[in-house]
This record gives C-alpha cells, structure tokens and sequence, in this order.
C-alpha cells in the first residue's frame, strides 16, 4: 500500500474563512448604495480567477447606482471593510491536521490561485508558515485553477508524487485543478460553495475536524 506522500490545501475557505469577508465586504458597499448582493450573484467566482474581476463589481454598482463611488474608493473601502471582519483563527480542524501531519511527517503545502501578496502573509499572521513545506500561489504558475498547475507544482516542490497525494478544496474549480493534476480530493464546501459542482471529489466532509491521516491515508490506496 503506497504511503500518504503529501497533503496540499487551498488556502481561502480551507485555511481561512477569508471568502465570507470578501463576499461581506461587497455586499455592504452594494447595501449603502441601495443594491442588494446575492451569494447566488456571487459564488461563481470562487475558486478561480479571472482577469478584471475587482473591477467588474464596483463597475456594476456604478451603473446600478448614481451614488456608487469611483473604483479607488471602492477598493479603499472593501479593503477596510474586510480587514476589520476576516477571521483571525484558522478554519475548525486546520491546526490539528496539520499538527498531526507533522507529527507523522506527511508534508504539507499549500496550492492557492491567489496572489502570494496575499497568502503568505496571511500564513504568517495565522501563526501557520512553519507547517507548510510549499507555498504555491498564482504569481508561480502560468494557468491558474481550474488547470491543474498549481497542484502539481507543489507536488514537484514536495517531492511527491500525486496520485498518492491528497488535495483539500471548497469550491468547484479547486477540486476539479486537483483532479487533473492525478490527486485525490477532499471536498469541504462552506456556505458560499455548497452549491458548487463537487460530484468529482473523492470524499467530501462538512469540516477539517472529520478528517484524521487514517482517513486521508485510505484515499490514496
């Protein structure tokens, strides 16, 4: 039985609930102007990237809106918005795994389509860098998710090979980029990404807690 060579994570919405902040952040803007947000409007986005996005949603309140501020405004006060409501504390059941990971010397990276502006530092406040072998964020690789390159670049930064690798996502794209890349996939979808297309997941449970190395050690047999 090959052993658990790896365990790559997503970082937004596995690691951190960064992406209930993100969504919050817009819809109160939205709110101020008098337009409503949906999370339906919202969640297809999640997981992948596509160019012009930030500006897409204060374009759309602007033409929905007489008093919607222009984009650097805009962008300002998301920005705040969000610093002041994104969770400090990892998502329930992240420290332990990675604890136990650790522990049982299972490497861990992280495979996120987010600039690493982003997610290092954010690493670093959640106290987490040192748990991570790799960091792979969308500045290392030319096609980001759904394509499969930043799994399988942090699969050749770990040394690991992939199909005895497993990958942890919450949204459609992920699990699909992590399929591709020969992985097996762990679906935890939270409120945002429940409606997602998660049929290709190998295992899908409602939190990090459920999931212990006998259970990730028996996806890859």
């Amino acid at each position: 039985m090959p052993a658990l060579a790896a365990v790559v994570f997503d970082f937004d919405g596995i690691i951190l609930d960064s992406e209930s902040a993100e969504f919050e952040s817009h819809r109160q803007i939205y709110e101020r102007c008098g337009v409503p947000l949906t999370p339906d409007e919202w969640c297809h986005q999640i997981g992948v990237w596509v160019e012009g996005e930030e500006e897409h949603w204060s374009a759309r309140l602007r033409e929905m809106s007489d008093g919607a501020p222009d984009h650097a405004a805009f962008k300002a006060e998301q920005h705040r918005v969000f610093q002041n409501i994104v969770a400090r504390e990892p998502m329930r059941g992240i420290r332990d795994l990675l604890d136990a990971l650790a522990e049982s010397g299972v490497p861990a990276a992280i495979a996120s389509t987010a600039p690493a502006r982003w997610v290092v530092p954010a690493v670093e406040r959640l106290g987490l860098r040192g748990r991570f072998q790799a960091i792979v964020t969308a500045d290392d690789v030319v096609r980001r998710k759904p394509a499969p390159d930043v799994y399988l670049e942090a699969a050749r930064r770990l040394n690991a090979e992939p199909a005895w690798s497993v990958a942890i996502e919450d949204s459609g794209p992920g699990i699909a980029s992590a399929a591709a890349a020969g992985m097996k996939t762990v679906a935890i979808p939270h409120w945002l990404t429940e409606t997602h297309d998660l049929s290709c997941a190998t295992l899908r449970v409602a939190h990090a807690g459920e999931l212990t190395l006998d259970i990730l050690q028996g996806l890859v047999h």
